[in-house]
C-alpha cells in the first residue's frame, strides 16, 4: 500500500502541486482566523457565589449567610472543593467542579441550591448571586476614566461614577465576548434624605415615620384604559419623585393647626453617594474612577480585545469634553510580546535547520527539498489546531522542532542521495522517478516509524490533567498535528518532489559536507576502535555517567512553572487592620509617587483599593492591590531583571510606615487567587476553630520563615484586631421601656448605613433614594450613643439607655477551606526554587511549630500544584517508555534489539540533567514534558544504527565488529545529522530572553542536552553493548535475510504483520478518544432518559420531559439532518476520468490517460453553505417551537394536576364533614331532636359529595397519564403535592416581544434571512462554471506527453435564471411580510394577556387576603355551632355553601391565572432549560 501511494505521488506530480496549494490556503486561512492568547488558560472550574449584606460584620456573615450556604453546596455532584471568605456585608464562596463538567451545567446545579438555600437565610441578608462566567485571563483590559488639564475642577468623582456607569459600561457591555464591566472607584450616586436628629424629634417624627413617608410618595400606577369613541384612552398615575424639590415637597404627617408637616422640614434633601467599599488612585495624582472588562470563559481574548478597543473608540467620541478613557493594563500588549517570542523563535529555528540541511546534505536542491517540509507541515498544524478549537499560544506553538518534523524527509532525500552516488552505474539506467520510488519505497516504513515513535510519546501528556494538563495539551496537539502532517507530506510530497527536483549528476566528493563529515569520522573512527577494545570500561563509565546524573536530579530543586515574566508588576499593598479608606488612598498615593519618582521604568501606576462593583476579589480597606505598567526592558534603567527591580522597589518603598509588600504579576496573582484562594506562590494554611489561636500561630509560624533564603515576600492574612463600634442591648432595658431588638437594628441600620427607600430615575438611569443621619451626625461613638430611640409611651431616650455602646476588636475576615476555618500564610519566592525552599520551610516548622490538638498544617500554591503534577508524571512518564518499547518489539521481533535501542533513553536522561545543572534551572513540569518529548527523539538513532546492522549481517556479514564498524561509518552521517536538525531546532528557544521564554527554556534545554548525550553515547555505548550481547555469526544470514525481506514485503504491501496491526489501531483509537476529549470539554453533556422516580417537582417534570420526549427527540433528528446537508453545499460534480489504450495515434498500442473537474464559481458554493447553514437554522428554530409547546404542555398538565388534587383535597374535607353532619342527624333523629327530611337530606348530601370526588379520583389518574405521556414514560407520574399551586412569573417571562424570546418570530425571521441567501444563490448561479483537466499519453510507446487544460462554461439563455430570480425575490417578500404580520399579531395577543394576567392578579389577592379567610371562619363556626345542636342540618348547608364555594371558585382563579401565565411565558419568555 505505501509503495503503490509513493509511486501514485511519484507519476501524478501535478495533482500533488495542486494537493499542496489547497494545502498552503487552508492554513493560510487557519492562520489568519486562530484565535491568539498570551499562555493557555489554566483557571479550575468553578462558580463564585456572592452575597452582600451591608449590615452584617464578619462573624454573622459567616454564621447566617457562609454556613447555610456551604450546607447547600458541598451536596453538589463533582464538587471538588468549596473555599470562602466571610467580610463585613459580603460572603464570596467559590465552588471547584471536576473540569469534565460543563461551565453552564455547574452554574444550573449551583443556581438550584441557591434557591433551595434562599429560604433559610433569612429576610433582609441579601440574595446570594454568582460571579460572571470568567476566568483567571479574564481580565483582559482595565481603564480609567482620566480628567484632561484644565478640566480638573468641573468634574467630581460622583460626576467620573456616572460617566463610567451610565456611558462606558453600558457600551462596552455590548462587544461580542464581554460577559461584564465591573466599575471602581469614585462615589456612586444617590438621593439622600439628611435627617437632623434635633429637627426629627422637635417635630415628634420617629426614623420609621420619616421613612414610609418617603417610601409610600413615590410610586407610579395604572388605571387600564377607558374606551372612548374609536379610541382608548390608557389610565396612568404619576407619582414619582423626579427632582430634590419633588422629594422635600413629601408630607410626613399633618403637624397642628392642619399645616402639612414636609420632609424638608425635618431633614435636608440633598445629593449623596453609596457607603463606599472601594476606590482607584493613579500616578499619585489622588483617585479617579474606572472599569475591569471581563472577558467570558472560552472566548477569544485577541478578538474580544479588538473589539473593545473599536467600542472605546466609539465611546470617546461620546464622552463629556475633558474625559478620555485611558488603558492602564491592556492583554495585547502581553499577547503581541509572547506570539512575537513564538514567532521569533520558530523562524531563528526553521533558519538554523534549513541552514543545516543544506550545509550537511551537500546539496542545495536536497536542502531545500527537506526545508520546504517546514512551512507546509506547519501549515497543516496550524489548520488542524483551528479545526480542534487549539489557540495559538506560547504552549500550543513553543514546542515545535522542526528538525523533528523533517526527519522523516531526511531519510528519504539522503537514501536516495546514497543510491545515487554509491550506485552510480545502476543509476545512469534508471529514471529519476524509479530511482526515488526505490530509495522511498525502501526507507518509507523507517521514516515513518521513527515519526510514529514520536507521535505516541506526545499522546500521554493529552492525558495529564489539572493545571499541566491545559498548559502542556495545547502543546502536545500541535506537536501532534505537525507530526501527522509530516508523515503525509512523507508519502507523498517528498517523493514527487525529490523526482522532480533532484538531479543524477549530485557529486558527494570534495563538497563542503563531505569535508565537514569526513573531518568528524577522522575525529570518531580512533573512538569506536577503541571503544570496542575496551568494552567494560566503556560501559561502567556510562552507568557512573547515569548515576552522577540521578545524584544531581535528587538534589535538583524543583518547581511548578517557571513564572512567565509579564512585563508588569501587581504590587499587593496592606496596610495595619482598621485602616480606613482615606488612609489607604494616602498612603498607596503615596507609594505611586515614590515608585514613580524613583524608577523611570515606570510608565504609571494605578492602584485598586478594596472591592470593586463585582467582588470577585474581595479586599477590605486595608489591601490594595499597585498595578505597576513597566516600560519595555530596553529602555530599564535601574535594573536588568524583574527580580532586582522587585527587590529595589522593595527597598524604597520600606520607608512607608505600617505597610506590608508583596510584588507579583497581574495575571499571575489572579491565577493564583482563583486557583487556590490566595495570591502568593507559596501557601501554609493553618486549620482550626479558634481564630485568635489561628492568628497566634500564623504570626508564629511566619517569624521562624522569614529569615529562610529565598523568602522574598511574607505576608500574614489579617483576621484580627478589626476595631469595631459594638451596641451591646441591655435586654432588662428593653423589657423596662417596651422595646424590640428588631426595631433597634433597624433603627441603628437606617440612621447610618441608610435605608433605600425607592429609585428616582433620571431618563434610563436609576438613583436609590436613602435615608440616614447627616454625615455630621455620623462621625464619633457619641453620636452613637445620643441616637434617639423612640419608646411605645412616646418617650425619647438615647441608645446607651439601653444598651452598651463602646469600641471593640472583631475579626477582619473569616476564611474557610471545605468547611473549616484556616488562615494562610503567604510566600513569594526570589531567586530559588520553590520545592527546596517548601522542604526547608516544612523541615522547619515540623520541628519548632507546636499546633494545639485539632489544628493541622497544609501546604498549597504552585507546591501544590507541584506534588500533584509530580504524581501524574509518575504514571505518565512509565506509560511513554513502556508504549517506546512496545513498539520497538513490534518492529525488531526481538526483546534484546529493542533493550538495546531502549538504552538511548537512559544515556539522553544524562544529557538532560546536566543541562538543567548547568544552566541553573530547577525541575519543572515544564522541564517534565521536555523529558518525555527526548525519550521519543532519542530512540531515533538507535533505530538507524541497528537496522543497519541487520542489514549488514542479512549481507552476510559475519564478524560482529567488521559489522559495527560498517554500520557505523554508512550512518554517521544520517544519525548526526538527525541528532543536529533535532536539537538546534531548540536552540533558539534555549537561549531567548524576551517573554514567555521562561516557560520554553527548560523544555529546550533538556532537549538539547539530552540529545548530545544520546547522540555521543548512542555512537559509543550502543555499538559496545551489541557486540557484548551478540556473537559472531548472529543472527545467520538466513534468518536476517528472511527478517529484512519481511521488513520489505511489509514496506510493499502496508501490512507488517497482525499483531503490529491491530496494536496500531489500537493507538490510533485511543489517540482519537483523546483528541475528542479535548473538544468535548467545552460541550453540554448528553441527557440520559431515565424513568423519573418519586414525585416530581415542575423543574424536574421538564427536565425529564425535555428529555425524553418523542416529539422533542425527532424534532432534533431533523435538525441533525439539515446540520449533515451542510457539506453538501460544496458538492462539486463528479470528476470524469477516461483511460484508452489501443492505437491512438497511429499503427502502435498506446495509451491515455484523461481526467477533467467541471466546477461552479467557487463563490457559489459558499452561498450555497451558507444557505444550508440558514436552513439548519430554520430547523433548529422549529424544533425551539416544538419545545416550547411541549414546555407549555406539561406547565399546563403539571399544574391541572396540583389544582386537581387541591379539589380532591378540599372534597375530602366536605366529604369528611358532610359524613359527620349525616351521622349527628341520624342520631338526632333516633332521639328526636330533628325530623326524618333533615336526616335524609343529611345523608343524600353526603353521598353526592363522595361521588363528586371518586368522579375527580378518576379524572386525576386519567390527568397523570396524560402528563406521563408528555413527559415521555407512558406511566401515570406522581407529582410534588406540596408544591406552590399558583405559577410562577419571572422578570424574564414579561420582556418585549423579539426573536429571542419568541420562537415564532425567531421561526419568521430565520425564514426571512433564508429567502435572502435563496436570492443570493440564485443570483451567484448566472456566473461561469469552471473547468480543469489534465490529459496524458504515449505516442507511438513514447510516453511522457502531458497536456493541461483550463476553460469555462458560459449560460447562453439567461431568461430562465432571471425568472428563478425574481421568483426568489417574491419569496423574500413573502417572508419578509409573515414576519411583519405576526409581529403586530403576537404584540397584540401580548397586551391582551397582560391585562387579563392583571385583572387575574387582582382577584387572587381578594381571594388569597379576604375571601379565604372567611371561607375558614365560616366552616369553623358553623361546624361547632351545629355540633352543640345550636342550629340545624339546613341551616348548617345553607351557612356553609358560601364557604366552600369560594373555596372552589378560588380553585377556578389559580387555574385561571395558571392558564394565563403559561400562555405569557409560552408567548414571551425565556425558554426552559
Amino acid at each position: 500500500m505505501l509503495s503503490r501511494i509513493i509511486a501514485a505521488s511519484i507519476h501524478n506530480k501535478l495533482l500533488v502541486a495542486m494537493m499542496v496549494v489547497a494545502l498552503a490556503v487552508w492554513g493560510s486561512y487557519s492562520a489568519m482566523n486562530l484565535p491568539l492568547d498570551a499562555i493557555p488558560d489554566i483557571t479550575n472550574n468553578q462558580v463564585q457565589v456572592i452575597t452582600q449584606s451591608s449590615s452584617l460584620a464578619a462573624q454573622e456573615v459567616e454564621q447566617l449567610l457562609t454556613i447555610p450556604l456551604e450546607m447547600q453546596l458541598r451536596t453538589v455532584p463533582g464538587v471538588t472543593e468549596i473555599r470562602s471568605i466571610s467580610r463585613f456585608g459580603l460572603s464570596v464562596i467559590t465552588v471547584v467542579f471536576q473540569d469534565d463538567i460543563d461551565t453552564y451545567q455547574t452554574r444550573q446545579l449551583v443556581a438550584e441550591k441557591l434557591t433551595a438555600a434562599q429560604a433559610n437565610l433569612g429576610p433582609d441578608l441579601g440574595t446570594p448571586s454568582m460571579a460572571p462566567i470568567t476566568t483567571g485571563l479574564g481580565e483582559i483590559f482595565q481603564y480609567s476614566i482620566s480628567v484632561k488639564k484644565g478640566y480638573e475642577k468641573k468634574y467630581s468623582l460622583a460626576q467620573l461614577r456616572d460617566v463610567q456607569d451610565w456611558l462606558v459600561k453600558r457600551q462596552l457591555a455590548g462587544v461580542p465576548g464581554v460577559v461584564d464591566v465591573s466599575s471602581f472607584g469614585g462615589f456612586v450616586r444617590q438621593y439622600e434624605v439628611s435627617v437632623n436628629p434635633e429637627r426629627l424629634a422637635a417635630a415628634n417624627v420617629t426614623m420609621p415615620e420619616l421613612f414610609a413617608a418617603v417610601q409610600q410618595n413615590n410610586a407610579n400606577t395604572g388605571g387600564a384604559y377607558l374606551e372612548r369613541g374609536h379610541n382608548a384612552y390608557f389610565i396612568r398615575g404619576e407619582g414619582r419623585v423626579t427632582s430634590l424639590a419633588d422629594i422635600g415637597t413629601i408630607v410626613v404627617k399633618q403637624a397642628s393647626q392642619n399645616a402639612p408637616l414636609l420632609v424638608r422640614d425635618v431633614a435636608d434633601v440633598r445629593y449623596g453617594h453609596a457607603v463606599r467599599y472601594g476606590a482607584m488612585t493613579r500616578n499619585g495624582n489622588g483617585e479617579t474612577v474606572g472599569g475591569i472588562v471581563l472577558m467570558l470563559k472560552g472566548a477569544s481574548s485577541e478578538a474580544t480585545i479588538k473589539g473593545v478597543k473599536a467600542r472605546v473608540a466609539e465611546i470617546q467620541k461620546a464622552l463629556p469634553p475633558g474625559l478620555v478613557v485611558t488603558p492602564f493594563l491592556d492583554r495585547t500588549k502581553l499577547i503581541d510580546k509572547a506570539i512575537h517570542t513564538v514567532s521569533r523563535n520558530l523562524v531563528e529555528g526553521g533558519v538554523i535547520v534549513m541552514g543545516v540541511l543544506l550545509l550537511l546534505l551537500g546539496n542545495w536542491r536536497a536542502g531545500l527539498v527537506v526545508a520546504s517540509m517546514i512551512p507546509l507541515c506547519m501549515l497543516f498544524a496550524l489548520g488542524m489546531m483551528r479545526l480542534f478549537g487549539v489557540s495559538a499560544n506560547l504552549m500550543s506553538l513553543g514546542a515545535l522542532d522542526f528538525g523533528l518534523i523533517v526527519d522523516g524527509a531526511v531519510i528519504i532525500v539522503e537514501a536516495t542521495i546514497f543510491h545515487l552516488v554509491h550506485t552510480r552505474e545502476q543509476a545512469a539506467h534508471e529514471t529519476m522517478d524509479d530511482i526515488t520510488k526505490t530509495a522511498a519505497t525502501r526507507l518509507m516504513r523507517s521514516a515513518l516509524f521513527g515519526q510514529f515513535i514520536i507521535l505516541i510519546v506526545y499522546f500521554p501528556i493529552l492525558a495529564l490533567t489539572g493545571i499541566e494538563g491545559k498548559m502542556f495539551r495545547p502543546m502536545a496537539l500541535t506537536v501532534s498535528f505537525a507530526i501527522i502532517g509530516a508523515m503525509l507530506l512523507c508519502l507523498t510530497y517528498v517523493p514527487a518532489v525529490t523526482a522532480w527536483g533532484l538531479r543524477k549528476d549530485i557529486k558527494e566528493e570534495g563538497t563542503l559536507a563531505d569535508r565537514i563529515m569526513k573531518f568528524l569520522y577522522r575525529g570518531y573512527s580512533p573512538l569506536i576502535h577503541k571503544a570496542l577494545t575496551i568494552r567494560w570500561l566503556v560501559v561502567g563509565v556510562a552507568v557512573a555517567l547515569l548515576a552522577v546524573g540521578g545524584l544531581l536530579f535528587a538534589r535538583m530543586g524543583g518547581e511548578f512553572i517557571p513564572q512567565l515574566d509579564e512585563g508588569d508588576f501587581a504590587v499587593n499593598v496592606t496596610l495595619p487592620p482598621g485602616s480606613s479608606l482615606d488612609q489607604s488612598i494616602a498612603t498607596t498615593t503615596q507609594v505611586q509617587k515614590i515608585l514613580l519618582k524613583q524608577f523611570p521604568e515606570v510608565q504609571q501606576v494605578v492602584g485598586k483599593i478594596g472591592t470593586s462593583e463585582i467582588p470577585t476579589d474581595p479586599m477590605s480597606f486595608e489591601d490594595s492591590d499597585q498595578i505597576v505598567v513597566l516600560k519595555d526592558r530596553a529602555d530599564w534603567t535601574s535594573a536588568n531583571s524583574r527580580e532586582d527591580l522587585a527587590n529595589k522597589m522593595d527597598q524604597a518603598l520600606a520607608n512607608v510606615p505600617g505597610v506590608t509588600m508583596e510584588f507579583q504579576q497581574p495575571i499571575q496573582m489572579r491565577f493564583n487567587e482563583l486557583i487556590s484562594g490566595v495570591k502568593s506562590d507559596i501557601s501554609i494554611k493553618i486549620y482550626g476553630d479558634d481564630l485568635d489561636v489561628l492568628f497566634e500561630k500564623a504570626n508564629e509560624a511566619a517569624a521562624l520563615i522569614r529569615p529562610l533564603a529565598g523568602v522574598g515576600d511574607l505576608k500574614v492574612e489579617q483576621i484580627a484586631a478589626l476595631p469595631q463600634m459594638r451596641v451591646t442591648y441591655d435586654r432588662q432595658k428593653l423589657a423596662q421601656y417596651g422595646l424590640s431588638v428588631a426595631d433597634l437594628n433597624t433603627l441603628v441600620r437606617a440612621s447610618f448605613a441608610g435605608d433605600v427607600a425607592g429609585d428616582v430615575y433620571e431618563g434610563e438611569r436609576r438613583y436609590d433614594l436613602v435615608v440616614r443621619l447627616d454625615s455630621a451626625h455620623r462621625r464619633r461613638l457619641t453620636d452613637l450613643r445620643d441616637l434617639y430611640v423612640d419608646a411605645p409611651n412616646g418617650q425619647k431616650i438615647p441608645l446607651d439607655e439601653v444598651a452598651d455602646v463602646n469600641y471593640r476588636n472583631a475579626p477582619v475576615q473569616v476564611s474557610r477551606d471545605d468547611a473549616r476555618r484556616r488562615i494562610n500564610i503567604g510566600v513569594n519566592v526570589r531567586n530559588r526554587d520553590v520545592q527546596s525552599l517548601v522542604q526547608e520551610i516544612q523541615q522547619k516548622l515540623g520541628a519548632r511549630l507546636k499546633l494545639p490538638t485539632g489544628y493541622t498544617l497544609k501546604y498549597g500554591g504552585a507546591f501544590e500544584n507541584l506534588q500533584q503534577a509530580k504524581s501524574r508524571l509518575a504514571v505518565v512518564v512509565p506509560v511513554s517508555l513502556l508504549l517506546i518499547f512496545f513498539l520497538l518489539y513490534l518492529s525488531f521481533q526481538s526483546a534484546k534489539q529493542a533493550l538495546l535501542i531502549f538504552t538511548g533513553i537512559p544515556l539522553a536522561t544524562i544529557g538532560g540533567i546536566l543541562a538543567l545543572w548547568l544552566r541553573g534551572m530547577p525541575f519543572s513540569i515544564s522541564a517534565g514534558v521536555g523529558f518525555i518529548a527526548l525519550f521519543g527523539v532519542a530512540v531515533l538513532n538507535g533505530i538507524v544504527l541497528v537496522a543497519s546492522l541487520n542489514e549488514l549481517a542479512a549481507e552476510g556479514v559475519e564478524k560482529v565488529r567488521d559489522r559495527v564498524l560498517r554500520a557505523t561509518a554508512e550512518r554517521f552521517r544520517p544519525v548526526l545529522l538527525t541528532a543536529a536538525v533535532a536539537s538546534l531546532g531548540f536552540l533558539p528557544m534555549a537561549l531567548s530572553t524576551s517573554a514567555g521564554a521562561e516557560v520554553q527554556k527548560p523544555l529546550a534545554t533538556v532537549v538539547i542536552g539530552g540529545l548530545i548525550s544520546a547522540t555521543l553515547l548512542t555512537l559509543l555505548v550502543l555499538p559496545v553493548l551489541y557486540t557484548l550481547f551478540t556473537k559472531d555469526g548472529e543472527p545467520n544470514p538466513v534468518d536476517a535475510a528472511r527478517a529484512s525481506q519481511k521488513a520489505k514485503d511489509a514496506a510493499e504491501t502496508g501490512a507488517p504483520s497482525t499483531a503490529p496491526a491491530f496494536t496500531m489501531l489500537a493507538i490510533l483509537i485511543i489517540a482519537s478518544s483523546l483528541l475528542h476529549s479535548v473538544q468535548a470539554q467545552n460541550t453540554l453533556p448528553s441527557t440520559t432518559a431515565n424513568q423519573p422516580t418519586g414525585a416530581l417537582s415542575l423543574q424536574q417534570a421538564l427536565q425529564t420531559g425535555l428529555g425524553q420526549n418523542l416529539s422533542l427527540q425527532t424534532a432534533a433528528l431533523q435538525t441533525e439532518q439539515a446540520r449533515a446537508l451542510v457539506r453538501t453545499g460544496t458538492d462539486v460534480p463528479r470528476t470524469v476520468a477516461d483511460f484508452q489504450y489501443g492505437q491512438i495515434s497511429g499503427p502502435f498500442n498506446d495509451r491515455s490517460f484523461n481526467i477533467i473537474q467541471q466546477t461552479a464559481f467557487p463563490t457559489l458554493y459558499a452561498a450555497q453553505r451558507r444557505l444550508l447553514e440558514g436552513q439548519t437554522l430554520t430547523a433548529e428554530q422549529q424544533a425551539r417551537i416544538r419545545r416550547r409547546e411541549l414546555t407549555q404542555a406539561i406547565r399546563s398538565s403539571y399544574y391541572q394536576v396540583l389544582v386537581s388534587y387541591r379539589r380532591i383535597a378540599l372534597l375530602r374535607r366536605q366529604d369528611s364533614l358532610y359524613r359527620r353532619a349525616a351521622h349527628a342527624a341520624q342520631i338526632r333523629y333516633q332521639v328526636g331532636e330533628t325530623n326524618r327530611l333533615a336526616q335524609v337530606s343529611a345523608e343524600a348530601r353526603a353521598r353526592e359529595v363522595e361521588n363528586r370526588l371518586l368522579t375527580l379520583i378518576s379524572d386525576l389518574a386519567v390527568q397523570r397519564q396524560q402528563l406521563g405521556q408528555l413527559l415521555g414514560t407512558g406511566a401515570p407520574v406522581a407529582v410534588d403535592t406540596a408544591a406552590v399551586l399558583v405559577a410562577s412569573l419571572a422578570p424574564t417571562d414579561t420582556v418585549a416581544l423579539s426573536s429571542d424570546s419568541n420562537p415564532t418570530l425567531g421561526l419568521l425571521r430565520q425564514q426571512a434571512t433564508v429567502s435572502q441567501q435563496q436570492v443570493r444563490v440564485e443570483q451567484l448561479r448566472r456566473l461561469p462554471d469552471l473547468r480543469a483537466g489534465y490529459f496524458v499519453q504515449s505516442i507511438n510507446k513514447v510516453g511522457g506527453y502531458q497536456v493541461a487544460q483550463l476553460g469555462v462554461a458560459v449560460p447562453l439563455l439567461g431568461g430562465i435564471q432571471k425568472a428563478r430570480i425574481a421568483a426568489a425575490r417574491v419569496g423574500q417578500q413573502v417572508a419578509e411580510g409573515q414576519l411583519a404580520y405576526a409581529n403586530t399579531q403576537l404584540a397584540s395577543e401580548r397586551r391582551a394577556l397582560m391585562q387579563q394576567l392583571r385583572r387575574a392578579q387582582a382577584s387572587l389577592r381578594y381571594y388569597e387576603q379576604s375571601a379565604l379567610l372567611q371561607a375558614r371562619l365560616i366552616l369553623d363556626t358553623a361546624e361547632k355551632t351545629f355540633r352543640a345542636g345550636d342550629i340545624e342540618y339546613v341551616e348548617y348547608v345553607v351557612n356553609t355553601e358560601p364557604a366552600w364555594q369560594i373555596q372552589e371558585n378560588y380553585l377556578d382563579q389559580v387555574r385561571q391565572y395558571n392558564d394565563l401565565v403559561i400562555n405569557l411565558q409560552t408567548l414571551s419568555g425565556a425558554d426552559a432549560p
